[in-house]
């Protein structure tokens, strides 16, 4: 198992919590679910679900990432768990989808908020290394992007491999 490189985690954590903001408002999970549980991706498409039966579309503009804060590492017998507070700014608001307008929130004014994150890794993960392979094919991959394999399709399993985060709130 690496040595554990805080930076490297941060900047982790700051690409998925975008990455995930952007899969609600694209309305597509599919691209971030190799890092999510399936508690979460579970949690997350229903939420999905709920807004596509009112017909309209969650937005998330100017997102970006303020500070990221590691609050607690705990190692368990068999999982390392890290607890992350992190400050985001954005316009956060609700659109109808046939008429464009703003249902909710506010669409001019970008606000601050304080989000927590938990991340799991199982402790006796397989190599970790910086390249991973297609489960399905061998070819390289960059989970980073959409965890499916460009040339078979088939998604990566994460869990097995890295941190993925399993608890996701907002204050």
């Amino acid at each position: 198992m690496r040595e554990f490189n805080e930076a490297l985690f941060k900047t982790k954590v700051d690409n998925i919590f975008v990455k995930i903001h952007t899969a609600i408002m694209q309305e597509n999970l599919e691209e971030v679910k190799h890092f999510l549980s399936d508690d979460l991706y579970l949690k997350l498409t229903t939420y999905l679900n709920e807004l596509a039966s009112k017909n309209v579309r969650q937005i998330y503009d100017e997102i970006n990432v303020k500070n990221t804060f590691i609050k607690k590492r705990t190692i368990t017998n068999d999982k390392e768990i890290v607890e992350v507070n992190l400050t985001s700014r954005y316009m956060d608001y609700i659109i109808d989808k046939k008429t464009g307008t703003t249902i909710k929130g506010d669409d001019k004014r970008r606000v601050e908020k304080n989000n927590y994150l938990v991340f799991e890794k199982k402790l006796n993960v397989k190599a970790d290394t910086l390249v991973k392979h297609c489960p399905g094919c061998g070819a390289s991959l960059s989970v980073n992007t959409t965890g499916k394999c460009s040339y078979c399709g088939r998604t990566f399993d994460l869990e097995n491999y890295d941190y993925i985060l399993v608890a996701f709130n907002k204050d």
